[in-house]
């Protein structure tokens, strides 16, 4: 049984050694880029199972890499991996075809679990069909992983989610369990 190959695009060097590190250490096949398009040339040369992409780089950003993915590697799975998080990142990326959103700082297991608990292929449809999260599903999903990021803290995780305190107070109570 061959390793999975992943494809891990990110401008940020240190971090992009570090974590393809971690992954061949789990098992993966990296192939590394530091921009869109060398990742473009791995597309070429290569059908990668998994695919980490950066948001932001000089240049083509990650949401143009998903473009591509989509074009030449449709069975690729693909996260994006940012510390520019917003919902409407967030969506944009998953209409592109990201299956899940991941914020900096992650490390390996972290990410390799939003690969895990990405949506699956629903039985009786087309095989490229897949279960998205609905908007508001995505939106929880954020505000919980900048919540957790801040401690629990709801002023610093409005703050950073760019809504008054009150409104994100109002939407943790709403969806209170």
């Amino acid at each position: 049984m061959t390793a999975k190959t992943l494809l891990y695009v990110d401008d940020d060097e240190v971090l992009r050694e570090r974590l393809s590190r971690a992954f061949v250490a789990r098992g993966l096949s990296v192939l590394a880029a530091p921009s869109v398009d060398e990742a473009c040339e791995h597309l070429d040369s290569a059908s990668p199972d998994l695919a980490l992409v950066d948001l932001k780089m000089p240049g083509k950003s990650g949401l143009e890499l998903l473009k591509e993915i989509r074009i030449r590697s449709p069975k690729t799975k693909s996260i994006v991996l940012t510390g520019y998080g917003s919902i409407a990142n967030a969506v944009e990326a998953m209409q592109l075809g990201a299956l899940n959103y991941v914020t900096k700082p992650a490390d390996a297991d972290q990410i390799l679990e939003a690969f895990e608990q990405a949506p699956t292929r629903t039985a009786g449809t087309d095989s490229d069909q897949l279960k998205r999260p609905s908007l508001a599903e995505t939106e929880w999903n954020h505000i919980q992983q900048v919540l957790a990021d801040c401690d629990g803290n709801v002023t610093h995780a409005a703050r950073i989610l760019d809504i008054p305190r009150r409104t994100l107070q109002r939407k943790l109570k709403k969806r209170a369990p």
